[in-house]
């Protein structure tokens, strides 16, 4: 990501970055209140977010994962174990009593790529 926006969010949303600053299918770490999470932008265009640390591996990396889908779930392996995340809810497929990811609402504005604050 480049420069910094200047792009005014309602108080519970907040903009990361342009939607041009992200390729589909791609992932992309950011600091969100102190916290790192992981945008992704599918292909059709729809955001997803959530937190940048794998359980499995203890290492923040999921914004490096794959993406890709299972059936209609749209997912993210994380590139060191390749455990796969839902990425709308952050439960993990292969082991569904295993830590899940937390998740966060993200939505593409006019202006930038949002997420919403818990």
């Amino acid at each position: 990501m480049t420069a910094a926006l200047s792009v005014q969010a309602p108080a519970d949303w907040r903009a990361i970055c342009r939607l041009d600053d992200l390729l589909p299918g791609r992932g992309a770490g950011a600091l969100l209140d102190g916290e790192q999470i992981a945008l992704f932008l599918l292909p059709d265009g729809t955001p997803y977010a959530v937190g940048n640390y794998d359980p499995y591996s203890r290492a923040y990396v999921m914004s490096r994962g794959l993406v890709g889908s299972r059936g209609d779930i749209p997912t993210v392996a994380s590139p060191i174990y390749k455990n796969v995340f839902d990425l709308r809810t952050g439960q993990p497929l292969d082991d569904p009593d295993g830590p899940a990811l937390p998740t966060y609402q993200a939505r593409v504005t006019e202006h930038a790529v949002e997420v919403r604050l818990r």
